[in-house]
């Protein structure tokens, strides 16, 4: 009977003493989230529960598992697998922490701080730095797993002794993957583009929705995502609309007739400006940039804030001035000219032979005939 108990009130205390703690410290933390309701460190610690209670449950385990006497015979590869479990459960953790620390002072930033280029520069930072984090403590983590077992700590001294030949056999292999790390460390620290910011790539206009250590994601107009290295922002020009400043001005250009009335369209120009939400009221303008025998090419100057807002701009000038020519100014509109050319006075007319005269007859049929003296 004592060997079926003891190992019952061990479990099952250890399991009832995690589960206890784990819902009072919830309960604190939820107390503590509505009493400090500007701050949301608390309700991101709690995200952290689960690998909380895990922690407290295996270190529990760990440290009474010999009073259950079971399976004396194994008794060394289950502390084994309960330290391996405590380890990377710890580690689980430590991010969970680091994460809620970087996620508030982010956010206490942002509501401090209403520059959107310098919120997005911040969060790109943010997002990087919580990488490199996770990636060291899980480095940790798995070297801490491994050095649980007593065969890596005897070949502790041999790969010591040969870490210099694998460094350079893996800083070989890996060149373009430390390029990348190296380069997304440039990026993050260096403000060359941020997380949000529009930009133009190989002809190819978005926005970028994620930067990670190896490579960045461009969200395109047309909800495609392109997947480049940051190394390509590193070593090659690219267009960063959002740098120094999100406000825009751009450029719509239309093929008009040479009767155009230039003064209505500049006054109808600013009507449309005036009507649009769009524009931001900084500058625009309308004047002729070229010629042609048959045309004349006019372009509309505008502004807005920000790129989305002058996209907008532009198709509504483009369309609402087209429109505008059809109804008021049809004459205006670009038109090929069928009729015949005039010809200068005493210039031969082309097909005609001097001293005949072209005549027709019943037939519909060309004859000559020469002309009388």
């Amino acid at each position: 009977m004592e060997n079926i108990l003891r190992p019952l009130i061990v479990i099952g205390g250890s399991v009832l003493l995690t589960l206890l703690i784990g819902w009072a410290t919830d309960r604190l933390m939820r107390k503590a989230d509505q009493r400090h309701s500007e701050t949301p460190l608390w309700g991101l610690l709690r995200r952290a529960r689960v690998p909380y209670q895990l922690v407290l449950c295996t270190a529990l385990l760990r440290g009474s598992y010999d009073e259950t006497e079971l399976f004396q015979e194994y008794r060394v590869a289950i502390g084994r697998v309960l330290t391996l479990v405590l380890i990377g459960a710890a580690a689980w953790l430590a991010i969970g922490i680091a994460a809620a620390v970087v996620e508030t002072s982010y956010s206490r930033y942002a509501r401090v701080h209403r520059d959107p280029a310098r919120v997005r520069r911040v969060r790109t930072q943010v997002t990087l730095i919580m990488r490199v984090v996770s990636a060291v403590v899980g480095v940790v983590a798995v070297a801490a797993m491994l050095l649980t077992f007593p065969a890596m700590r005897a070949a502790g001294a041999s790969l010591l002794a040969s870490a210099g030949i694998l460094g350079i056999v893996a800083g070989v292999a890996a060149q373009s993957t430390l390029s990348n790390m190296f380069a997304g460390l440039q990026i993050a620290f260096g403000d060359m583009v941020r997380i949000g910011d529009t930009v133009v790539v190989d002809g190819e206009w978005g926005t970028v929705e994620e930067i990670t250590l190896t490579f960045l994601t461009v969200r395109t107009w047309d909800e495609r995502r392109i997947t480049m290295p940051v190394s390509y922002f590193t070593s090659k020009a690219f267009e960063n609309w959002s740098r120094g400043g999100a406000q825009m001005t751009g450029t719509v250009f239309l093929h008009v007739d040479h009767s155009a009335p230039m003064e209505a369209m500049r006054e109808r120009l600013r009507d449309i400006l005036r009507e649009c939400p769009a524009w931001d009221g900084r500058d625009y303008g309308l004047v002729v940039t070229d010629s042609t025998p048959s045309t004349m090419e006019v372009r509309a100057l505008v502004t807005a804030k920000d790129a989305d807002d002058l996209w907008t701009l532009r198709v509504t000038v483009r369309e609402q001035l087209i429109r505008w020519l059809t109804d008021q100014h049809p004459y205006a509109l670009p038109r090929v000219n069928a009729a015949d050319a005039a010809v200068p006075p005493g210039f031969p007319v082309p097909g005609r032979v001097p001293g005949v005269r072209r005549t027709f007859q019943h037939d519909h049929q060309p004859t000559a005939r020469p002309e009388r003296p």
